[in-house]
């Protein structure tokens, strides 16, 4: 009797079966019969408080901006051109010029970042093409933060840049073309990234 009763008492679904509403059902509870709660005005989903409009379309307005929302730094270029090479380049190549490794197999190819309307164009036009798409590019909105996005833009801007500047643009004392980069154990597999030395001031110093 007693194994019974205990088996017995171990069995109970009151946990299971405790009174509840299925979602969007009906509810005599509340005057306006939802079983839900409507969520208290103003209420912000977690993660979604964008106050900042810039920094999450690159708009003025309706007006694509001219200007980063934060300080660029080798930080933000180094994470442009890591973002870039992995989700920009293998259309737009790593140099910008629209002839990448999907594009020699025979997809569309897109402009050059090098054109003089692309040049011109303000940085938010960039952030914006890569939130929603344009054309034949799908939108990375989904796979890119705003942040990293941003990061992009400088970096194109630098690819820009770089692809445009005359010899009276390099500061003086500086080696062209640059030395190969010296690297610290494993240069990288593809799947992970290389240590790469600090560069010495003196291009003839080892590096250390």
């Amino acid at each position: 009797m007693l194994l019974t009763i205990t088996l017995l008492t171990g069995c109970r679904q009151d946990m299971h079966d405790q009174p509840r509403f299925k979602p969007l059902a009906e509810s005599d509870f509340f005057t306006d019969l939802r079983s839900a709660r409507l969520p208290v005005e103003g209420t912000v989903a977690r993660g979604q408080l964008h106050e900042d409009a810039y920094f999450y379309t690159g708009k003025l307005g309706s007006t694509p901006g001219d200007f980063m929302p934060f300080p660029i730094n080798l930080d933000v270029l180094a994470r442009g051109r890591e973002r870039f090479n992995i989700y920009c380049a293998p259309c737009h190549s790593q140099t910008g010029d629209g002839n990448g490794m999907i594009v020699q197999r025979g997809f569309r190819p897109p402009p050059s970042f090098h054109t003089e309307r692309l040049r011109k164009s303000p940085l938010g036009y960039f952030f914006d093409v890569m939130t929603n798409g344009f054309g034949a590019m799908p939108d990375y909105g989904s796979q890119t933060s705003p942040r990293d996005r941003w990061c992009i833009v400088a970096y194109i801007r630098a690819l820009q840049l770089s692809q445009g500047a005359t010899a009276s643009d390099i500061p003086a004392g500086q080696q062209v073309p640059s030395g190969p980069p010296e690297f610290r154990g494993d240069p990288g597999s593809g799947a992970t990234l290389p240590e790469i030395a600090p560069r010495s001031q003196n291009q003839n110093e080892e590096p250390k």
